[in-house]
């Protein structure tokens, strides 16, 4: 059974930083393409970061590149997310995801989410 499980969500003041973690189990863990997105309260879920399948090449969002930096620790199966600088328009449900070919809208697998607060 594929699982993602996110961690790491808090609150954080403004200018802070969190390091949220998924972790991966039920599949092949280098094979697969393993994106960040978030969704906050009457938004659309955003993509954020992305760590390709096999070689590991990490893609940004406009919005957050600079900021935010995707790792992956593959002895761990997991995927981190070092978030920098977060500012109020962060403040969101962050979910892993997970697709054999790329990161894109419709990932076949997602965790539950993870829930980051900003406070000014």
């Amino acid at each position: 059974e594929v699982q993602l499980v996110e961690s790491g969500g808090g609150v954080v003041q403004a200018g802070g930083s969190l390091r949220l973690s998924c972790a991966a189990s039920g599949f092949t863990f280098d094979d697969y393409a393993i994106g960040w997105f978030r969704q906050a309260p009457g938004k659309e879920r955003e993509g954020l970061a992305c760590i390709s399948r096999n070689d590991r090449s990490s893609f940004y969002a406009g919005s957050v590149k600079g900021r935010f930096i995707v790792s992956s620790d593959n002895a761990k199966n997991t995927v981190y997310l070092q978030m920098n600088s977060l500012n109020p328009e962060d403040p969101a449900v962050y979910y892993c995801a997970a697709d054999s070919i790329s990161c894109h809208r419709s990932m076949s697998y997602w965790g539950k989410g993870t829930l980051v607060t900003v406070s000014s």
